[in-house]
């Protein structure tokens, strides 16, 4: 696997390593090893699954207030996602500062050329998460290294000028829950 840490320290893509021949191709998309090797967590509490109908869709921005804090690795297995990250720890030198990036199912057709993308995003504890879908039936996995813990669930509103998030598409679908979320400002 390839780790790459993002502007917001602590935060990884991680593109993997696939091992080709005729009849396609075999590569980790978890490593124990690798993951304490770049001082990320291990120990997978439980994964999630979003299937998403709608291209447009947004989920977030969502997080887990301490002690429950959560770290996250989200991959998109079905369409195309825009996976965004906002920075909420107090004391980091990127506090309040977000990150997009583009995550895409295995293969992918893009006009007319076909791609392979198996991008990961690693999101330490500490930050927001969200995503838009940028194609109907999407899908989002996501391997969780906290329980989800529903006393401590909470977010920050998706447009909040705080951040300034560039999101692709105009008026997103969103549930009332995520679209009532108090701005980070006033917390």
């Amino acid at each position: 696997m390839i780790f790459s840490e993002t502007k917001l320290k602590g935060a990884y893509i991680i593109d993997i390593q696939p091992i080709g021949d005729e009849r396609g191709f075999f590569s980790r998309s978890f490593c124990k090893h690798e993951f304490s090797g770049h001082g990320l967590k291990t120990d997978i509490a439980q994964c999630n699954i979003s299937f998403n109908r709608k291209k447009g869709t947004l989920r977030g921005m969502h997080f887990q207030r301490p002690p429950k804090e959560e770290a996250k690795l989200v991959r998109c297995t079905i369409g195309r996602i825009y996976d965004v990250i906002v920075d909420l720890r107090p004391d980091s030198p990127t506090h309040r500062q977000w990150l997009g990036v583009e995550l895409a199912s295995g293969s992918t057709v893009h006009g007319s050329r076909l791609t392979a993308d198996y991008r990961m995003l690693y999101i330490p504890e500490g930050f927001a998460h969200g995503f838009q879908t940028l194609e109907d039936d999407s899908e989002v996995f996501y391997q969780m290294f906290e329980f989800y813990a529903p006393e401590y669930a909470s977010g920050v509103r998706w447009d909040d000028p705080a951040f300034g998030i560039t999101w692709p598409l105009p008026d997103p679908i969103m549930s009332e829950r995520d679209r009532a979320y108090p701005p980070y400002i006033m917390r």
